[in-house]
C-alpha cells in the first residue's frame, strides 16, 4: 500500500470529477505503470443525481456496455425540405445516464491505494516551474502532474475563432398517448421554427410513451428557460402526446469552437476534456472523444514528456473550424447545411467523418454536399490569416 503523503502532496492531482476526470482517474488506477504513483481528485459535488446523460455512436462492443441504458440501431433526420430513417449499423447509439456512471466509478476508484478523493472547491491552479498547486477553500496541495477539467473563458475573450453554444434543455417525459419509436432514436429534427438560429429537436425513446425530449441549439446566445420549454411542450402537442408527465429534466451548454485550448497547457498542467478542447467542434459530443484522448495521454505519460507537448491537431480540426466559420455567419441556414449532408451522403460515411477516420476521396464527398463559395471563402479568410 503506497501512504499519501500527510502533507497534501501528490504525484497526480486531477481538478474535475467529471466525465474527463473520472474517465482518466479510471485510466491511471487501471493501469500497473502508475501503481507506485499517489493520485488525488478534487471535486465539491457529491454526485449522487442523474444530473446529465452522455450519448455516443459505437461500432460493435465498448469498454462502458455494462454502463449503457439504451441504444438504438435506427435513427430519423428530419427537416422541413428532407426526411430520412436510416439502420446506423455497423454502429449503434448507446447512452449512459450520469448516475449509474458515478455509482460505478466513484466506489471503483476509493478502492485503489494509491487513490484519493477530496471534496472540496477548487479556487485556483498555478502552474510552478516543478510543479502545481492547486488551492480549494480550505487547503492548498501541490502535485508534480495536474490534469484539470474545469473551463476557464479564454476563449471568450478572443475574435480568432468563432464560438458558438451547444444548448438544451431536456425533459425525461411519460405521454398518455403512444407517440414514440422505441426503436428509432430522432438524431435531429428540424421542423421547427429556426428563427434565425440552427434549431432542433433530439429524442430517445426507451417505450411507446417514454422519450427524452430535447430542444437543442447551435447558435451564440443562450435562452431563457421558458423558450426551450415552451418548443418542447408545442413539439410533444402536435405530436398528439395527451397529457405529459415529466420525470427529470436535463440542462446544458457546450462550448463549439476550434479555440486552441491547449495553449494554456505548461510542462506540469493539462487541460482535459471540454476545458482542454476535447469537444468535438462541430458536433459538442465530447464522452466517446474523451475516452480515444486518454487513451493516448496513458501512453503519453508513460514517455516521461512534458504535459504540453501533447497535442493531436490534426486536418479535422481545420474541417471543424470551416464548418463553424460557415454556422457562425449563416446560423439561420445550419437545418439547410445540415439536410444536404444527410441527403448526400450516407449516415456511415457521415459517422466515420465525425469519428475523424475518414480518408481524403471520402472527406471530398462530404464537402462537396455543402455550398462550395461559402466554404472556398472561409478557406481563404483561414489561410490569408495564418
Amino acid at each position: 500500500m503506497i501512504a499519501l503523503n500527510n502533507e497534501n502532496n501528490f504525484d497526480i492531482i486531477i481538478c474535475g470529477g467529471g466525465a474527463a476526470g473520472l474517465l482518466f482517474a479510471h485510466g491511471l488506477i487501471s493501469d500497473p505503470a502508475f501503481d507506485h504513483l499517489s493520485i488525488a481528485l478534487i471535486e465539491k459535488e457529491q454526485k449522487d443525481q442523474n444530473d446529465r446523460t452522455w450519448c455516443f455512436w459505437e461500432e460493435g462492443k465498448g469498454p462502458w456496455d455494462h454502463l449503457v441504458s439504451r441504444r438504438w440501431d435506427k435513427a430519423i433526420f428530419k427537416s422541413k425540405a428532407f426526411s430520412k430513417s436510416f439502420l446506423m449499423t455497423p454502429y449503434q447509439y448507446k447512452m449512459i445516464e450520469g448516475i449509474n456512471f458515478y455509482n460505478y466509478l466513484y466506489p471503483l476508484l476509493e478502492k485503489a491505494t494509491n487513490f484519493q478523493l477530496i471534496r472540496e472547491e477548487i479556487t485556483s491552479i498555478t502552474s510552478l516551474k516543478e510543479s502545481c498547486e492547486v488551492m480549494t477553500a480550505l487547503a492548498t496541495y501541490t502535485a508534480k502532474k495536474v490534469f484539470s477539467s474545469l473551463v476557464q473563458n479564454h476563449y471568450k475573450r478572443q475574435d480568432k475563432y468563432p464560438v458558438l453554444q451547444q444548448h438544451f434543455i431536456g425533459w425525461f417525459v411519460k405521454t398518455e398517448a403512444p407517440i414514440f419509436d422505441q426503436e428509432t432514436m430522432v438524431f435531429m429534427d428540424f421542423d421547427v421554427a429556426q428563427k434565425n438560429n440552427t434549431r432542433f429537436m433530439y429524442v430517445l425513446p426507451s417505450s411507446p410513451n417514454e422519450a427524452l425530449v430535447e430542444y437543442t441549439l447551435f447558435s451564440k446566445d443562450l435562452l431563457e428557460d421558458r423558450e426551450y420549454e415552451d418548443e418542447i411542450t408545442q413539439y410533444l402537442k402536435q405530436k398528439k402526446a395527451g397529457k405529459v408527465k415529466i420525470t427529470a429534466t436535463e440542462k446544458g451548454s457546450i462550448p463549439m469552437t476550434a479555440y486552441h485550448f491547449d495553449q494554456h497547457n505548461s510542462a506540469n498542467l493539462m487541460h482535459i476534456g471540454t476545458a482542454g478542447g476535447w469537444t468535438k467542434a462541430s458536433t459538442g459530443f465530447t464522452f466517446k472523444k474523451s475516452q480515444e484522448k486518454i487513451n493516448a495521454l496513458i501512453e503519453f505519460l508513460k514517455k516521461g514528456q512534458a504535459l504540453d507537448k501533447f497535442q493531436q491537431r490534426n486536418k479535422f480540426n481545420f474541417y471543424d473550424l470551416l464548418f463553424l466559420d460557415v454556422l457562425a455567419k449563416y446560423n439561420g441556414e445550419g437545418s439547410q447545411l445540415f439536410s444536404r449532408m444527410f441527403q448526400r451522403n450516407s449516415p456511415q460515411r457521415i459517422f466515420q467523418f465525425l469519428d475523424e477516420k475518414t480518408s481524403y476521396g471520402q472527406e471530398v464527398l462530404l464537402m462537396s454536399s455543402f455550398p462550395i463559395g461559402r466554404f472556398v471563402k472561409a478557406l481563404f479568410k483561414r489561410v490569408l490569416s495564418l
